[in-house]
């Protein structure tokens, strides 16, 4: 008899859409609800019925608040779910604020191809009112089950504000999934916690196939953009995610700014959501790493800076097409599928003497990604335009373990591992790396599919 099932519902071969259906002691634990993402904010699949019975689901854990983790909590609960969710309060506060804000691109979305909107309003308060337990990092959560108590655990991922592994201990064997591991040493965030005593590990493989070569020299890179960029008398745009990848832009600018390192020049966040998001930031300051909180504790706000900008109405928007000076623009969305970025990447990109500056993940069939394969010719809103612009695409600001250190997080559990179970990549990265742990720790090794059901003895 299998202690633990599980039904690979998304996030298999993909690096998006994470959807895992847990079973053991007679309940039934999801892990994650995300949207798949592509060419648009949301693809059909999104829209199509969950390959499991939504009012059977006993629990909802969420690693962390990334679209691609909760986009589709709101839809579940519209679909009859009525479960516990359990996260952070980060994610929590998070989550809230991301589903919100999807809302309305993904009614754009619904209302141009004659369908129905994912979701409304009233289903994300009504998964927010579902939302009642919020755990600290190393504090177990007793589960009940049929036959037994499970210990729900929660360790610090590295990843985002708030972001988790999450461990569950059921009769003496322990699983494990990883959520997205964080770029450790993060410029913001602690290191990921190393784990012990592990059975089962179900891990994440967005970078499994390549490393992040200018980690070590990103800011020198970025400076170099920026500085370049404005001596020429252009515009510097950055499409950033609006959680991490916008604070950790707002932090690089507040040392080079206040370090005289570039040009002192305007810089637009042209972000509601990256505006929002900060604030959840600023509230939780003492989940960062102790070189930020040192910072805090000098006195220096490490999101504000002298000429910087916040743009969160649409007409403060329209008037940055205004300013005719050398400047920055940091906008969402972080892959150009959508968001006010897609505006400006018009306006600027055919211009030689601009620069954008890729500072996240890119997936495949994204405006994005068409930009860093160097496409020299994309359309926005149908339109065509073409791309002159400097393009710098910097990987190591990217939020994700790369490759080797993806490897390495392996190793403080290798001894007790039964097996190890590749996901949240494109297929490439996910059998590259699963074949890598396998190599390196002689362990047993699977790459599922979607639908996908692995029984765990």
């Amino acid at each position: 008899m299998s202690t633990f099932k599980i039904t690979f519902a998304g996030g298999a071969q993909m690096p998006t859409g994470s959807n895992f259906l847990v079973e053991f002691g007679g309940k039934k634990i999801l892990i994650d609800c995300g949207l798949v993402q592509g060419e648009k904010y949301s693809l059909p699949i999104n829209r199509e019925p969950f390959p499991y019975d939504t009012k059977s689901i006993d629990a909802l854990i969420v690693t962390h608040g990334h679209l691609d983790h909760v986009g589709r909590i709101p839809r579940l609960v519209r679909d009859g779910f009525k479960g516990e969710i359990i996260s952070t309060e980060p994610t929590r506060e998070i989550a809230e604020l991301i589903m919100l804000d999807s809302m309305g691109v993904l009614g754009k979305e619904a209302a141009h191809e004659g369908v129905e909107n994912l979701y409304e309003e009233r289903d994300v308060f009504q998964a927010l009112h579902l939302w009642n337990t919020t755990l600290l990092y190393e504090k177990p959560h007793v589960f009940k089950t049929d036959d037994a108590s499970a210990i729900i655990t929660l360790h610090d991922a590295g990843h985002i504000l708030g972001a988790s592994i999450v461990e569950i201990e059921y009769k003496g064997k322990k699983l494990v999934f990883t959520g997205d591991l964080g770029n450790t040493p993060s410029p913001l965030m602690r290191d990921t916690t190393l784990l012990h005593g592990i059975d089962y590990l179900v891990m994440e493989s967005v970078y499994g196939d390549r490393n992040h070569k200018d980690k070590d020299k990103r800011i020198e890179i970025f400076k170099e953009a920026v500085t370049s960029t404005i001596n020429k008398g252009g515009t510097v745009l950055i499409p950033a995610f609006s959680i991490e990848r916008t604070q950790e832009m707002l932090l690089a600018f507040n040392e080079l700014v206040e370090g005289n390192q570039i040009p002192p020049v305007p810089v637009y966040l042209d972000s509601p959501l990256g505006i929002n998001i900060t604030k959840v930031y600023k509230k939780y300051e003492s989940w960062f790493n102790e070189n930020i909180e040192k910072i805090i504790k000098s006195g220096d706000d490490i999101f504000a800076f002298k000429g910087l900008i916040q743009t969160p109405s649409p007409e403060e928007s329209k008037l940055i097409n205004q300013d005719v000076r050398p400047k920055v623009i940091i906008a969402g969305s972080g892959m150009s599928n959508g968001g006010r970025i897609v505006h400006h990447e018009a306006r600027y990109l055919p211009d030689p003497k601009n620069t954008i500056i890729i500072v996240g993940y890119q997936a495949i069939n994204t405006l994005g990604r068409k930009i860093v394969d160097e496409a020299k010719e994309i359309f926005i809103n149908g339109q065509p335009v073409q791309v002159n612009a400097r393009i710098v695409n910097i990987h190591g600001f990217s939020a994700h373990k790369d490759s080797d250190n993806l490897v390495k997080f392996v190793e403080s559990t290798a001894k007790t591992l039964k097996k190890v179970i590749v996901v949240l990549g494109e297929p490439k990265s996910a059998y590259y790396l699963g074949q890598k742990i396998h190599e390196v720790y002689q362990l047993p090794v699977t790459v599922p599919e979607m639908g996908d059901v692995i029984e765990l003895e």
